[in-house]
């Protein structure tokens, strides 16, 4: 089983205007209401891959009941942690030319409620996988990836990592099975600016060498690079298409990386898949259908 920890989701309320007009009454053009935080978004694009997962986190008020009735209708599992004060986030998305978000705070998380969360990890062994993703809430210590990673050491739990900075850098020393930071998350973890292939591959190699098992690399509209656990690397060019938005694209990444996986053990499938997936939701308003993601995977994709 695939678990997904959402430390903060959110409910996402996406605006379409003709234009933002500070201090005057703007009226909505369209729009749409999501489900949102990146574990979240994993567990959506597994299960319209049709992979199972259980989605895993902290959700209060009455807006982590309605997250957690829609996650539920749409079929997925959940054996999230409710708490006793707050609400659940609600993050606000402008699109009038130039995209605006104001993004909620989110509930204080009590240490109560983190061991809670604790004793569920505590149930998984080595036939599942844990996906962490996402930032942390202030209410949380900063290093809770490392000690989960250390907490799950010597049980074989294949562990995801999708964070960047210092999150990243803390958890390598704990073998993460994957890590899938973006072209700017590499260059955040450097310190410098990266301009070639060559520079992408040998900071990819640095992450391997400092404990990752396999990195995947997301370079936007350059596709995606992976080097794998047997040291061998992939390059897959972007499929084309006009970018619609850009939320969740790397979260679909994960899961259609995972998805293809855990179908055949083939990393390259696996990363054809995950470039597929991430792609079809870039070019769509929000996490993409099964069925464009299976449309950019037969299409085929551009040399890299």
């Amino acid at each position: 089983m695939i678990y997904t920890v959402t430390f903060n989701p959110a409910i996402d309320y996406v605006v379409w205007l003709d234009g933002l007009r500070p201090g005057a009454v703007n009226r909505a053009r369209r729009e749409l209401i999501q489900f949102g935080g990146k574990g979240i978004n994993v567990s959506v694009m597994l299960a319209r891959l049709g992979v199972e997962s259980t989605a895993l986190g902290f959700l209060a008020g009455f807006t982590g009941r309605a997250v957690e009735q829609g996650l539920v209708q749409d079929g997925i599992r959940t054996d999230f942690i409710h708490l006793d004060e707050g609400f659940t986030r609600i993050n606000v998305k402008l699109k009038g030319g130039e995209e605006t978000e104001i993004n909620g705070q989110g509930p204080a998380i009590p240490a109560g409620a983190l061991e809670a969360l604790f004793r569920r990890l505590d149930r998984l062994t080595g036939e599942d996988i844990l996906v962490l993703a996402g930032s942390i809430p202030s209410s949380l210590p900063g290093d809770i990836y490392e000690r989960i990673l250390a907490r799950l050491d010597g049980r074989g739990v294949r562990t995801v990592v999708d964070a960047e900075g210092e999150l990243l850098r803390g958890v390598l020393p704990c073998r993460p099975f994957l890590v899938k930071p973006n072209h700017l998350e590499l260059e955040a973890v450097f310190g410098r600016e990266l301009r070639s292939e060559e520079e992408w591959r040998a900071c990819a190699g640095e992450l391997r060498k400092r404990g990752a098992r396999n990195v995947l690399v997301s370079l936007a509209g350059d596709g995606a690079l992976l080097l794998d656990e047997t040291g061998a690397f992939h390059r897959i060019a972007a499929p084309r298409g006009a970018v619609r938005n850009s939320v969740g694209a790397g979260d679909s990444m994960v899961a259609g990386f995972l998805a293809g996986w855990l179908n055949t053990g083939d990393f390259a499938r696996a990363l054809r898949l995950g470039v597929a997936a991430g792609s079809a939701t870039a070019f769509s308003d929000g996490l993409a259908s099964r069925a464009a993601v299976e449309e950019l995977f037969r299409q085929g994709f551009p040399q890299a």
